[in-house]
């Protein structure tokens, strides 16, 4: 285990009375929505999920949100005039909360289809803001400090797809790698956070279903050892599709994959936390403190957690 200068300043488990945020996190904070694994027409309670995180949206004044890729269901999109644009994105996230920037990355599903598209659509939308397959921005926080967001690509890495359907040919993920490295040496930011599709741990253990993807060994290979060199505080995630945190090596890791489609998880192994209800994520981000909590489309608080910065 790596020993790391962040600990652990509260979780809370399951329960409807869970307050969304403290108070003294909501203070001097800068709050935003996630969701993941998201783009069934509707279907599957997509539309259910997004009108809950309107609403709380609403009631955090949230700023933007953070699409953990899968954005389209099956095979991505074909063109930017595909009629998924509205059947799955514009007329689903219709909430005033939510027409604030949405910050997309690709997953596995996207790559079925035409990643350029999506590209493209952000030339288009004001809301849709992919600039390249992976790309960091930084973030002024309430009282001046900084936060970078590194955003990945990361479907690419998962050597299972090379030659399938999911097109990653061309893609140098040696290049990627040493972009991230470098951004993460070189940022003077308060908060350093990483943000992928695919997960690295999960809490969960392999149930023998393929669709069920938890940990990945790729990511644990190759994206792994970058986050604990940098003492990156917290990986956040899709991809497998229910709601998890699992602490590892001092990496707070969260997946994100409840926006439609669910299954049910069964019991996290590595002290953590695993739900298989359809939800998303909250975080108020301090320049001392980053607070984040899993609400299902009930609007039921699930989990939250409170984290320190080093």
């Amino acid at each position: 285990m790596q020993i790391t200068r962040r600990r652990l300043i509260s979780s809370t488990a399951i329960g409807a009375a869970l307050p969304l945020v403290p108070a003294e996190a909501a203070s001097a904070a800068l709050p935003f929505v996630l969701i993941g694994d998201w783009g069934r027409l509707g279907r599957y309670n997509q539309t259910d999920v997004a009108a809950q995180m309107g609403k709380t949206a609403a009631a955090i004044g949230s700023q933007f949100t953070i699409s953990l890729g899968d954005n389209f269901y099956e095979n991505g999109v074909a063109s930017t005039d595909d009629p998924q644009w509205q059947s799955s994105f514009e007329q689903i996230y219709t909430a005033p909360s939510l027409r604030s920037p949405w910050k997309i990355i690709l997953g596995n599903h996207d790559y079925r289809g035409s990643v350029q598209a999506q590209l493209d659509y952000a030339k288009m939308s004001k809301r849709w803001q992919l600039p390249a397959r992976y790309y960091a921005e930084t973030y002024t926080l309430p009282g001046g400090a900084a936060a970078e967001f590194f955003y990945l690509d990361t479907s690419p890495f998962i050597k299972k797809y090379i030659g399938s359907k999911v097109d990653i040919a061309g893609q140098d993920t040696d290049a990627q790698l040493a972009w991230l490295d470098a951004g993460l040496t070189n940022s003077t930011a308060a908060w350093k956070i990483v943000i992928g599709h695919h997960p690295i741990y999960t809490a969960l253990s392999s149930d023998g279903d393929p669709d069920h993807d938890h940990d990945q060994p790729d990511m644990i290979a190759r994206v792994n050892p970058i986050l604990l060199k940098h003492q990156v505080p917290i990986y956040i995630c899709g991809h497998d599709h229910c709601l998890q945190v699992a602490k590892i090596d001092g990496i707070t890791h969260v997946v994100n994959g409840a926006g439609s489609q669910t299954y049910n998880p069964g019991p996290a192994i590595r002290g953590g936390f695993v739900s298989g209800a359809h939800g998303f994520m909250t975080v108020h981000l301090s320049a001392e403190k980053l607070h984040f909590a899993l609400i299902d489309m009930a609007g039921t608080t699930l989990y939250t957690q409170t984290i320190d910065r080093a």
